[in-house]
């Protein structure tokens, strides 16, 4: 495959929009709706530029996020994702073939672990009675980014 101009420019949009997602999450505990969906509309664009086909690679893809979405609705059921992380997680399902999906979901958890670790020691520190609520959205921006950084170098070797 030769060199696509339209891959980096999506790449940097997806970026543009997960350190915005995290950055929201991180301040306010939400992520607007707006981003998710971004996110997830350009999907289609991601695959008619990497050249996926129709059936079977973009039904994959569609396959998988359904999936994701029914599993990451039980953690959400239960109490433990918030629903614009679920809605983050399953739109980037869309643009990942299933192994980086599954790299990114390993790297979301550490990553998810460690804010969580600084989140509980933060609580502790300023005495404050409640519980934690972790933003996982920038857990869930810094996997996805990790994840571009293959398909980007890939566009410029």
């Amino acid at each position: 495959m030769g060199w696509n101009i339209a891959l980096p420019i999506l790449i940097l949009v997806l970026g543009g929009l997960l350190v915005s997602a995290g950055i929201q999450d991180a301040r306010t505990r939400e992520i607007a709706n707006w981003k998710t969906a971004g996110v997830a509309l350009l999907a289609p664009l991601w695959w008619y530029a990497n050249g996926l086909d129709p059936w079977p690679d973009m039904a994959l893809q569609i396959g998988v996020a359904l999936i994701v979405f029914a599993l990451f609705l039980l953690a959400f059921h239960f109490g433990m994702m918030g629903g614009g992380d679920v809605k983050l997680i399953v739109a980037l399902s869309l643009w990942l073939p299933f192994p980086a999906f599954l790299s990114m979901l390993m790297v979301m958890s550490i990553v998810g672990g460690l804010v969580t670790l600084v989140m509980m020691i933060e609580h502790r520190a300023k005495k404050n009675a409640g519980q934690i609520e972790v933003p996982y959205g920038v857990a869930i921006a810094i996997a996805g980014l990790l994840a571009l950084r293959e398909p980007l170098l890939n566009q410029f070797q």
